[in-house]
Order: structure tokens, then C-alpha cells, then sequence
């Protein structure tokens, strides 16, 4: 299996940059977030990856060589915008889409056979697109990205409009992919499925990269300043803690709360405070912020230094 390589790339866009000297690296055996707002310059730089827009500036490579026709073919990419053909049976369009990629008929009916089956699926081969809901038509586009055994898979926001149920087996299929020494590249902007899938992270704000590494590397470089805490009894003295500016809580429930810690609030206090107030404690662990928590300071902080560097350049 082989590297992706992203080499200082840049896009603009009629003047607009929406890509800013972008660079990073996607491993075999791993699985790769690629995350951002809305806006970021996510899809812009996927679209490079998959060689349909060209990078200004920069370049991408895939198993040392720039991506071109060639590397498209070892590919699989599922766009966050859908792209099936609606009057189509099932079983017709998975094959055809097999077929561009070069896998013969008889192999392409045995692979549509089994994904079908994986996925519960085996009366849509006769259907057309446009009788499927949403989220069967998100399963039948995911198998389409599975049939040719790609090297290098690229996920655009895979689990829109999936169920529980079939987010879970779209996720183990994920990690089985992992598991057989992949490429995976996955971007979104779902926080909770990023830590539960990834094992690097880039975060992309305003066409820059602002954040990237090992998710665990990650979270311990904004230290271990999340509390959990699980109690029996009374709660009201979580709303005198954050009404002090002691804790912000984030995630609350009827006998769980994780709470960051504000203004040099010792972590003992909380527990302090836990102790005084509950009838029992069950659980106290002092742990790194969650990904979601990380996400919202580090772009709401490159937010604002964009505008300082804005207005720094107004008054030059």
C-alpha cells in the first residue's frame, strides 16, 4: 500500500483563495479526518486529491508519482454530493460503475452479490435509484466505492442520512478496510464519528491548515482540563460552579456531567463541591477535552486572527 502526499497546494478561486499551502500525509493502515467548517477548503482539496480540479500551486502525489488517470483508477471515492442515476436499476448502475473501473462483468456481479448481501440488501438489485430512501441510496453509492478494491478510499461526510444501525456496519466496514492496510481519508465535520474512527487528524479553517497530528497527540497538547464526573442526588451545585465561571459544562445528564475547567479551577474543587452536595460518586476522572471542544477554540481563535491579519492590512 502506498502514501498520499499533499505538497503545499493552493486553489483560488476568481482571486479568492480557497485553499492556502496545504500539506499533509495519509498512511496505509490508517484513517486519516480531514476536518473544518463549512467553507473551510475540505472539498476543494479533495477535489485536487481525486484529480478533477487542478492545484494552483503545489502538488499531490499517491505512491510517489502526481496523481493523474492512473491513480484515479486505484481510488474510491464517495462524494458528500450524490451522483447516482436515479432511472437506473441497482444492480445496472453498480455494475456499469464497476466496469469504468475496470473490474470485468462476472467479477463485478460476484462483488455486487456480496456488498448486497453485507449490507441486507439483496432484493435492490432490480429497483431503481429513485424508489430507494436516502439512506439506502448512501449504502448503494458507498458499495459502488468498494467494487474495484481501491487502494486509497476518500469519505465525504459517509454517513448522511444512514440510521444507527447502519451507520454501525458502514463503520465496522471502515475499519475492516483499515485493517487489511488501506488509505483512508475521511473528512467531515461530525467530531463524534472522527474520534471514533480516525487515527490522524487535519484541521482545515479558512483554506489554511491550522491543527494536525495523531488524534491522541492532538488531545494532549490542550491538556487535561475536562472533568467527568457520575453522582447520585442533587445537581445544583453544577449551576453555582459555572454561574462562578468555575466550570463551562458541555455534555449534562440526569446523573452525568462532563464540565471544563474555567479560570484556574482546580479539578479538586469540583470534586470538593461533588462531595458536599451528592449522596454518592460514582465516577471521577480529570481527561483531555473532547474533539469537539478542540474544534470550536481552535477555529473560532484562526477566525479571529483573520480578522486582525484583515484589518492589520486596511490600516497598511
Amino acid at each position: 500500500m502506498a502514501d498520499l502526499s499533499v505538497e503545499h497546494v493552493t486553489k483560488r478561486y476568481n482571486g479568492a483563495t480557497a485553499v492556502d499551502d496545504v500539506s499533509f500525509e495519509a498512511r496505509p493502515g490508517r484513517i486519516l479526518g480531514l476536518l473544518g467548517p463549512n467553507g473551510a477548503g475540505k472539498t476543494s482539496t479533495i477535489r485536487m486529491i481525486t484529480h478533477i480540479i487542478m492545484p494552483d500551486a503545489g502538488r499531490v502525489t499517491y505512491d510517489g508519482a502526481r496523481v493523474g488517470p492512473t491513480s484515479q483508477q486505484r481510488m474510491g471515492y464517495l462524494p458528500e454530493e450524490r451522483g447516482l442515476y436515479k432511472k437506473l436499476k441497482v444492480g445496472e448502475q453498480l455494475r456499469y460503475l464497476a466496469e469504468l473501473k475496470g473490474v470485468d462483468r462476472h467479477t463485478a456481479d460476484e462483488k455486487i452479490t456480496h456488498w448486497l448481501r453485507r449490507f441486507e440488501a439483496t432484493g435492490w438489485a432490480d429497483k431503481k435509484t429513485d424508489e430507494l430512501s436516502k439512506g439506502m441510496q448512501q449504502k448503494v453509492q458507498f458499495i459502488a466505492t468498494l467494487l474495484h478494491d481501491p487502494s486509497l478510499y476518500i469519505f465525504d461526510e459517509p454517513f448522511s442520512g444512514l440510521d444507527p444501525l447502519n451507520a454501525q456496519l458502514l463503520r465496522d466496514i471502515i475499519l475492516e478496510l483499515r485493517a487489511d492496510g488501506v488509505t483512508i481519508l475521511f473528512a467531515s465535520h461530525r467530531m463524534e464519528r472522527v474520534e471514533q474512527l480516525c487515527d490522524d487528524i487535519c484541521l482545515m479553517s479558512q483554506g489554511r491548515l491550522v491543527l494536525e497530528g495523531p488524534l491522541q497527540d492532538v488531545k494532549s497538547r490542550f491538556g487535561r482540563d475536562t472533568v467527568v464526573l457520575e453522582f447520585e442526588g442533587d445537581d445544583a451545585f453544577l449551576d453555582r460552579l459555572e454561574k462562578e465561571g468555575r466550570v463551562s459544562i458541555h455534555n449534562r445528564s440526569t446523573r452525568r456531567a462532563e464540565m471544563r475547567l474555567q479560570n484556574g479551577t482546580p479539578a479538586r474543587r469540583v470534586l470538593e463541591d461533588a462531595m458536599q452536595h451528592t449522596s454518592e460518586i460514582y465516577h471521577f476522572e480529570q481527561v483531555a477535552p473532547p474533539l469537539n471542544e478542540i474544534f470550536i477554540d481552535v477555529v473560532s481563535e484562526e477566525q479571529g486572527a483573520d480578522v486582525a491579519r484583515r484589518s492589520s492590512r486596511e490600516r497598511d
